[in-house]
C-alpha cells in the first residue's frame, strides 16, 4: 500500500535547503554539527554566568537571557529541518506549521526587545556610570526582562492568526527549511492581499521601533566615548559594548532585509539565505561574539576549568 506516502490536504511539505538526493546526508551532517555547537556554546555561557558570582551583573544577566533565547529559537527550527534531510518525513501539519511560526516569531520579537534593553544597559554604564547600580538594579533588570518576554508573546500572536486565515493553493510545498512567514505568504492564493499587508504592518513597528531605540542608545554612547580625552579610556569604554554592537548589527540587518523588503524583491534563494543566517547562524555565532574578547568570561571559564582539574586530581 502507498498510504504512508500520502499527505493530508492541510499538510505542508517542507522541501528543506535542497532537494538534490546527493546533498541530503551532507546537509543533515552540517546542520547537526551547527546544532551541537549552538547547544554547547550557549549552554556553556549560561553555566559560566550562573556559577560565577563575579558575572552576576546586569550585562551578564541579559547575556544569559540571550543565550537561553538562542537555545530555544534554534530548537524550534533546526530539529525538523534535520529530519527533512535525513529521511522522507517532509510533511508538517497545518497546526504544527502555525505553531512553529508562532514560537519562532515570539522568540525573535523577544530577542529584538532584549537587544534594546542590553543597549540601554550599556548606555547607562557609559553615559551615566555614577547612577548605574541604582538604575540597573536587580529589580529593574527583572522588569526589563519580563517586558521583553511579554512583548514577544503578544507581538507574535497576530501573525499566525492572520496567516491561518489565508487561502493556500493546492501545492503546499514550502521551499524552505521551516515555516517562515515569507515562505508561507508565497503559497497563498485568492484575495489575500489585505491580510498580507496587515501581517507585515503589524510586525514593522516593533522591528523599526527597537532598531531606532537601540541605534539612539549607541549614538549617545559613541558621542560620550568620543568626548573621553585619553585614548586608553576610549578603548576601554568601547570594548564594553563592541561585542553587543556587532550582535545588534548582525541581527537587525538580516531581520530587516528578510521581512521589510518589497514583495517584488523576494526570491526563494534570498529568503533561504537571510532566514538561515538569522535563524541558525546568529544563535551559533552569538556565544563567540560575546565571549571571544571578553576577559571576564575567559577568566571565569579558566577558574571553572581549574576547579574541575583540582577535583579530578584529588
Amino acid at each position: 500500500m502507498e498510504g504512508d506516502n500520502r499527505t493530508s490536504t492541510t499538510d505542508f511539505v517542507i522541501l528543506g535547503l535542497s532537494d538534490r538526493p546527493e546533498l541530503q546526508v551532507p546537509i543533515f551532517a552540517a546542520l547537526l554539527v551547527i546544532y551541537m555547537i549552538t547547544l554547547v556554546g550557549n549552554s556553556v555561557v549560561l553555566g559560566i554566568i550562573y556559577l560565577s558570582p563575579q558575572l552576576h551583573t546586569p550585562m551578564y544577566y541579559f547575556l544569559g537571557q540571550m543565550s537561553f533565547l538562542d537555545l530555544c529559537s534554534i530548537s524550534v527550527t533546526l530539529p525538523k529541518a534535520m529530519t527533512v534531510h535525513l529521511n522522507d518525513l517532509k510533511t508538517l501539519s497545518f497546526g504544527a506549521c502555525i505553531a512553529q511560526l508562532y514560537f519562532f516569531l515570539f522568540l525573535v520579537s523577544t530577542e529584538s526587545v532584549l537587544l534594546t534593553a542590553m543597549a540601554y544597559d550599556r548606555y547607562v554604564a557609559i553615559c551615566n556610570p555614577l547612577r548605574y547600580t541604582t538604575i540597573m538594579s536587580k529589580k529593574s533588570c527583572a522588569k526589563l526582562s519580563a517586558i521583553s518576554w511579554l512583548i514577544g508573546v503578544v507581538d507574535a500572536v497576530p501573525h499566525p492568526l492572520l496567516t491561518s486565515r489565508l487561502s493556500f493553493c493546492d501545492s503546499r510545498q514550502l521551499r524552505h527549511f521551516f515555516c517562515d512567514l515569507t515562505a508561507l505568504m508565497k503559497l497563498t492564493c485568492g484575495d489575500s492581499y489585505i491580510i498580507v499587508i496587515m501581517t507585515f504592518a503589524l510586525g514593522a513597528p516593533l522591528g523599526i521601533g527597537s532598531t531606532l531605540l537601540t541605534m539612539t542608545s549607541y549614538a549617545l554612547i559613541i558621542s560620550t566615548i568620543l568626548n573621553i580625552r585619553s585614548a586608553a579610556g576610549r578603548r576601554q569604554a568601547f570594548s564594553t559594548c563592541s561585542a553587543h554592537l556587532s550582535a545588534v548589527l548582525l541581527f537587525y540587518m538580516t531581520i530587516l532585509c528578510a521581512y521589510l523588503r518589497p514583495m517584488s524583491m523576494y526570491s526563494h534563494g534570498e529568503d533561504q539565505l537571510y532566514s538561515f543566517f538569522y535563524a541558525v547562524m546568529i544563535p551559533m555565532l552569538n556565544p563567540l561574539i560575546y565571549t571571544l574578547r571578553n576577559k571576564d568570561v575567559k577568566n571565569a571559564l579558566r577558574k571553572a576549568c581549574g576547579k574541575r582539574k583540582n577535583i579530578q586530581e584529588k
